[in-house]
């Protein structure tokens, strides 16, 4: 029996072009008709290589969130001074959200379309929202350690603060005009990890 023909498409650029729409649209609003176009590929070719949308979306999803993690925690991991890394990511986040047409994150943007009831896709939401908690977690302790944050306060709940408030960041920066509102929430984030 002879196979099927090869794929006339990649795969990892078919699914790419997913994720930039579930991130700008989100998932209720990311039609199929719109994922098609966009992937340039048929309805046969998305059902027999992604599955249905709610898979191509999964798919999209763990796509992005190792790509900005993994990105993220290299960048806290760098050698110098852990505070200096954090700040830089701070900063980082602060250019991608005040761009024009920011699509904030893909994790908060899906978050809204998403509660409890659809218990995958809410406990897949929280993992990866965990991994960045995570991430921000070891960025304290370290800094802690090299004396740049008091010891005094729990790593843990500082993570939790950074997490809100990176996300808020995310969130508002789609609606932004300027930098400003974004720039400043880092540089009284960053003074207040100094205090504490």
């Amino acid at each position: 029996m002879s196979r099927g023909p090869d794929k006339q498409f990649d795969c990892d650029v078919a699914l790419a072009k997913a994720m930039e729409v579930f991130w700008a649209r989100g998932y209720e609003a990311a039609s199929l008709s719109e994922l098609l176009k966009q992937m340039g590929i048929g309805r046969k070719s998305l059902y027999d290589t992604f599955g249905n949308k709610r898979s191509l979306f999964l798919k999209a999803l763990e796509q992005y969130a190792c790509t900005q993690i993994k990105s993220m925690r290299e960048q806290l991991l760098a050698s110098g001074s852990p505070l200096a890394n954090l700040e830089r990511v701070l900063q980082g986040l602060v250019q991608m959200h005040s761009q024009p047409g920011s699509k904030g994150c893909m994790l908060g943007t899906n978050i809204a379309d998403f509660d409890t009831s659809e218990a995958e896709i809410a406990a897949l939401l929280r993992h990866y929202l965990q991994e960045t908690e995570d991430a921000y977690y070891m960025a304290i302790s370290r800094a802690q350690k090299a004396g740049e944050i008091s010891s005094t306060v729990n790593p843990r709940d500082l993570a939790r603060m950074l997490l809100c408030t990176t996300q808020g960041m995310a969130l508002l920066g789609r609606v932004q005009e300027s930098e400003t509102l974004l720039k400043s929430t880092v540089e009284a984030t960053i003074a207040f990890l100094k205090m504490v």
